[in-house]
């Protein structure tokens, strides 16, 4: 029994602090989804990195068109872009070794409380001065074909 104590306390504690940077990853995202929801480029730019891309791949038909923009240029559009943003995860898959980690994760995106895709989201980040940056975003958008989110509809 004594043993069993001894074990208890020594891997309790390594499981909650292997928690802690995932918790801090998911929270960086959350950031950046928030971000774009209140068209703050400022809040948006604590969490991206400068040199940063994003890349999407979209499929109409049997047409696939990737795209990539700079997170410059998505900084600069972010208060202008038109309608009500809401983008949410669920499920994510976070891998983390030391200053790196890697953000696998289903999402669904709305515009004015209305449906307009879902797809997967990557992320990939960067720790830096003890902040996670994110450094690249890969997303597919597909906007038919989407499981029902675990999330329900989002909040009118």
């Amino acid at each position: 029994m004594r043993s069993l104590l001894l074990l208890a306390t020594l891997v309790l504690p390594s499981a909650a602090s292997a928690q802690a940077p995932r918790d801090s990853v998911i929270a960086t995202i959350n950031e950046f989804f928030r971000a774009m929801t209140a068209k703050d480029s400022a809040a948006s730019a604590a969490v991206l990195h400068p040199d940063g891309v994003m890349f999407s791949s979209s499929q109409r038909g049997d047409s696939t068109t990737l795209r990539r923009s700079t997170f410059a240029s998505y900084l600069g559009s972010i208060t202008t872009m038109k309608g009500d943003l809401l983008e949410r995860m669920w499920e994510p898959t976070v891998l983390v070794h030391r200053q790196l980690a890697t953000v696998w994760t289903a999402y669904d995106f709305h515009t004015d409380k209305k449906f307009s895709h879902c797809g997967v989201d990557v992320f990939n980040l960067m720790r830096h001065q003890g902040r996670w940056k994110i450094v690249s975003v890969a997303y597919t958008v597909e906007p038919t074909g989407c499981a029902e989110s675990p999330l329900g509809k989002p909040k009118q």
